[in-house]
């Protein structure tokens, strides 16, 4: 066992410029009627190693890639947690509906870096069976500094599957039959899936030589075949972290 934490703790180094820590809030607003803002104390973590990585919350391994001095690109299996979804329970404006639950997607990525500009491709599934479908992403962002600040923008677009779509935003026939009789009724709904286009930047500015303050904003356009749900109170998501964070060098 102390070997094979040994040689998981060189892996994890080989190679490594950096690692940065941090704690940070996570706030992510809810598109649903009646349910609350989901607001969570939130690890902030990057490293990257040629082997590993880890960026912020989502991890993975490369198996494939070359990188160049201009250039560089990778293939690799990964993993992220998705926050969303909403509890029934105690909730009296859904009575008669399922939860639908958080999850933890994975799959395949590829990513490219020219300079400072990167496109990121992903294929994800549930590896959890709660919408237990898939979804593809792609994120093309690019690296600006302005004085002592540092500006990651990027755009985010991906393409949800029906069964997706319908798990965090259809209501199944049973599901509407058993509001029918209460104060609040849901009529049946079945999405089909779609694009879900959203934008993001992170801020960076540096308080030392190693702590800095680290702030993510973000928005998200829901696909609109969904905007007609009765869960829906809104089309647009918004969520975002304020951290601090330390870097380590190597």
């Amino acid at each position: 066992m102390k070997q094979l934490i040994f040689l998981l703790s060189l892996l994890f180094t080989l190679h490594a410029e950096k690692l940065t820590i941090g704690l940070g809030l996570y706030m992510q607003t809810q598109p649903y009627k009646s349910i609350d803002p989901i607001i969570v104390p939130s690890p902030v973590i990057f490293f990257d190693n040629g082997l590993f990585y880890v960026r912020w919350t989502r991890a993975g391994i490369y198996f494939l890639g070359n990188k160049g001095k201009d250039f560089s690109w990778a293939f690799s299996l990964t993993a992220q947690p998705r926050p969303f979804g909403y509890e029934t329970k105690g909730v009296t404006d859904y009575v008669g509906l399922d939860s639908r639950e958080a999850t933890i997607e994975g799959g395949l990525a590829f990513s490219a870096l020219y300079h400072d500009t990167y496109l990121e491709v992903m294929l994800l599934t549930d590896l959890l069976a709660r919408h237990d479908s898939w979804l593809a992403k792609a994120e093309f962002g690019d690296e600006f500094h302005f004085g002592n600040f540092s500006l990651y923008p990027s755009v985010i677009v991906s393409y949800q599957s029906d069964a997706f779509v319908n798990y965090y935003y259809g209501v199944t026939q049973e599901e509407a039959d058993r509001s029918r009789n209460d104060p609040i009724s849901f009529h049946f709904f079945k999405p089909k899936g779609g694009f879900q286009v959203g934008a993001q930047s992170y801020l960076k500015y540096p308080l030392t030589k190693n702590f800095s303050t680290l702030l993510n904003a973000r928005i998200d356009s829901i696909p609109a075949s969904a905007h007609a749900s009765p869960l829906l109170k809104e089309t647009l998501i918004y969520s975002g972290l304020l951290s601090l964070i330390y870097t380590f060098e190597y």
